[in-house]
């Protein structure tokens, strides 16, 4: 069993790092290239100016830090979904037998960027939706690709979006991608947010993350923001 190498630091709580960092630096463990795919074909119309987006996609430092780069979005918080209230704790969920997906909740603006647009990025650059119950070194049912729709139009979206890649075989296996019920949200420990921007050195971070921003403004450039959205900033 591989053990969490994280755990042993003491400036560091308990953490989503599932293999020795010297392990996490080496390039066999590098993050998946970015994926070039077409946009959806059907896609969600603006109700308001407020939607939520539920996705998970293996550790949330890198779903999170993504998706705080992205215009219009206003706010993107680390947490687990699919699971109870009483085990939405890191340490329990950590264990891969709550029913949770480490998850991200995804607060954006319809009138700037789509659902669909959000689900575009999420396929193509933010992981890799093909690995079942994993993602790169990180591996449990708490890593599956999944996603939680908020809304009936969302959950079509999701559903259309999923049978276009398959068809248009832009991956060499089949999309694993589950679309779950959309049960409540739990947000993660203060630790957890904004990790990758207050971490940017931290070995799994420039290993496994870090590429994947980069993957985003070289692939959506018009879509990319230099200056993320915190969660400690909308919290104020």
């Amino acid at each position: 069993m591989i053990l969490s190498f994280a755990r042993l630091l003491p400036v560091l709580p308990a953490l989503c790092l599932a293999i020795p960092l010297a392990l996490a630096a080496a390039p066999g463990h590098a993050a998946e290239d970015a994926v070039v795919i077409p946009p959806p074909a059907v896609d969600a119309k603006a109700q308001g100016a407020r939607e939520t987006a539920i996705l998970a996609g293996g550790c949330f430092w890198g779903v999170q830090g993504v998706f705080q780069h992205v215009k219009g979005v206003s706010n993107a918080v680390s947490g687990y979904a699919g699971g109870d209230a009483a085990s939405a704790r890191y340490e329990a969920v950590s264990v891969g037998s709550t029913g949770h997906a480490e998850a991200v909740e995804v607060t954006f603006d319809p009138r700037v960027i789509s659902y669909g647009r959000i689900l575009q990025i999420y396929f193509s650059v933010v992981h890799d939706p093909t690995q079942l119950n994993r993602q790169g070194p990180d591996t449990g049912t708490q890593y599956r690709s999944a996603l939680f729709p908020t809304t009936p139009q969302q959950a079509e979206v999701a559903k259309a979006y999923i049978a276009q890649l398959d068809e248009a075989g832009v991956y060499p296996a089949p999309i694993v991608t589950k679309i779950e019920d959309a049960k409540a949200f739990h947000a993660a420990e203060d630790y957890h947010q904004d990790f990758l921007v207050r971490n940017p050195t931290y070995p799994y971070i420039v290993v496994n993350d870090l590429p994947k921003v980069a993957n985003l403004k070289e692939h959506f450039a018009g879509l990319f923001r230099d200056k993320p959205a915190l969660v400690a900033a909308a919290s104020r």
